[in-house]
Formats: structure tokens, sequence, C-alpha cells
């Protein structure tokens, strides 16, 4: 029961640290509001410990009472459908300021199979760092990318069944989104018809053909802002939620120094290729088991044509 305990106020705080999280980010553009922001939560701390007002607060604390009593009320009776449909904008309303930092690792005893796709994602993946998983923790994990001192943005861990690739979960940081895609028709750069075009470094050029909703920012933010002369593109193709990835470079060729409407355009295969599709999203990291479900893909949706979630 003490075990129990400790794991519900643990994740209870994780909750509140998100949310808390979350706000700050909603309102970054307004020093009046973060200024009102910072006074409620000291005015909140002093009374959660016991402790006096700080004098400095004690003047505006009746102006700001109602506030308080307002905003605790609303968290108490939380509308989770209006939770759902802002929070991906605040986690990665700040995308492209900065470039994501990325740690990318396996399921425990990886096949020969899955350390080369783990190594063809990490340069696929610009400013990524793969890891050998070896006996450490999903908590440990997620704890050291937290912690590391180059400012981990997301951490990604590639699963398998029987030396097959078929999971791929994305894990956003500090606190979440997660979500978990199933894998399938996976291959490899040297399996490719033909062989695979040099792989360039350049940050690719990134197409979303076919997303409807923000959740494609999950995926979109996994690379950087490319130069515009960047002849790399990665592609991921959304039919009725089925996702297909394809990496590609491309040249020109044509009669003139300057590009016109009668260059020849060739696509060249990167790889490697795969097709994925979308099963859960969990509003918090990947160590946080009871956190609430996003989004669970589930049997009955398969027939509705009208219910899909990209």
């Amino acid at each position: 029961m003490p075990s129990t305990s400790a794991s519900s106020a643990s994740h209870r705080r994780a909750a509140r640290l998100r949310r808390e999280y979350l706000y700050r980010k909603s309102l970054s553009s307004s020093t009046a509001q973060s200024a009102d922001y910072e006074s409620k939560k000291r005015i909140r701390d002093a009374l959660a410990n016991g402790k006096p007002l700080p004098t400095e607060l004690r003047a505006s604390y009746t102006k700001l009472k109602s506030e308080l009593d307002y905003e605790d009320a609303k968290h108490n009776t939380l509308d989770i459908e209006a939770a759902k449909t802002s929070h991906v904008d605040d986690e990665y309303g700040n995308a492209g300021h900065t470039d994501p930092q990325i740690v990318i690792t396996t399921s425990r005893d990886p096949s020969s199979r899955l350390k080369q796709f783990a190594k063809e994602m990490k340069v696929l993946l610009p400013n990524s760092t793969r890891i050998n998983r070896g006996n450490i923790r999903v908590d440990d994990l997620v704890a050291s990318c937290r912690e590391n001192d180059a400012n981990v943005t997301d951490l990604i861990v590639l699963q398998e069944t029987r030396g097959e690739p078929d999971g791929l979960v994305i894990c956003h940081l500090p606190f979440g989104p997660t979500a978990y895609f199933t894998l399938s028709g996976a291959v490899l750069r040297h399996d490719l018809e033909g062989g695979a075009a040099p792989m360039s470094e350049a940050y690719p050029h990134i197409i979303l053909n076919n997303f409807h909703t923000s959740l494609g920012n999950i995926l979109k933010c996994l690379f950087p802002v490319p130069k515009m002369d960047t002849r790399r593109i990665i592609t991921f193709s959304n039919d009725n939620d089925h996702i297909s990835f394809r990496h590609h470079v491309y040249s020109k060729e044509g009669g003139s120094s300057s590009s016109t409407s009668t260059d020849k355009v060739k696509l060249y295969e990167v790889g490697p290729r795969f097709e994925m599709r979308l099963y859960q999203i969990k509003l918090g990291t990947l160590e946080m088991k009871d956190a609430e479900n996003e989004y669970v893909l589930k049997p009955y949706m398969n027939t509705a044509s009208k219910r899909t979630v990209l």
C-alpha cells in the first residue's frame, strides 16, 4: 500500500507540473499575465504550506482571491475534450526557434536487424544520438534525457517482433505527449531495389500529405528548419490514418543554368521506408503508465470512415 500511494502522488505531481508547464507557455507572450501567474503561484504555495503571505502580495490578495477561487474550481471540473484540442499546440508552440535534440534507442536485447534500423534512423534524423539500451529501465531512461545538459526534446524507442521492426514510440520531453505507432513493411537501405542513393546530411524539407489536424506536429517537429535550397525530402503521406514514410533526394536536369519550367526533376530513394499507424497518444511521458489517454485506436473505429485522427 505505501508504494501504491507513493506512485499515485508521483503521478499527481507530474500532472501538476505538466499543467503548469503548458500554462506558462500559453502566457509567454503576455508579461502582465505572466506576472499575475507568478503572484498567484506564490500565494498558493504560501497557503498550502501554512506560511504568511509575502508582504508585497498582501495588497493584491483581495483582488486575486476571486481569480484563484475561479481557477481552482475550473481545474477541479476540467473539460477533458477541451484539453485534448489545445495541448498539442501548447507543447509544440515554440517549434522552429531551436533545433530538436533526439535520443534514439531500442527495446531490450535487440536483433541485428533492429540495430541496423536504429543506425539508419539516427542518420535520418538530424541532431540525433543513438544509445544502446542495455538493461536501462524506462523511467531511468526518461530521467536521463530530462537531466541531460543537451536539452533533449524527444526520445524515440524502436521495437520489434521476431527481428522485424514493428513499433515506434515518440516521447516529447519534458512532459509529453507520447505517441505510439505500429510499423509494417520496413525496408532498410541495403534492401532497396537497385540500391539506395547516397545519404545527405542536410536538414530535409518535410511533406505532410493529407494531415488535417495539428497532430502532424508530432512528426514534423522531429526535424529542424531546412535551408531553401536543400534537395532532401522526407514525406509522411496519410491515407485513412495509415501513414507511408518515404525518404528521397532529387536533382534537376535542364538545358540552362537557371531553373525553368522545362527542367526535369529526378527522384532518388534514399531509404529506409516503412508504413506507420498511430494507435495511442498519452498526455504524459513514456514512464507514466497511468497518464491520461488523448487518443486510443479502437476496433469499432476501423469501420467508421469519418473517425480519422490525422
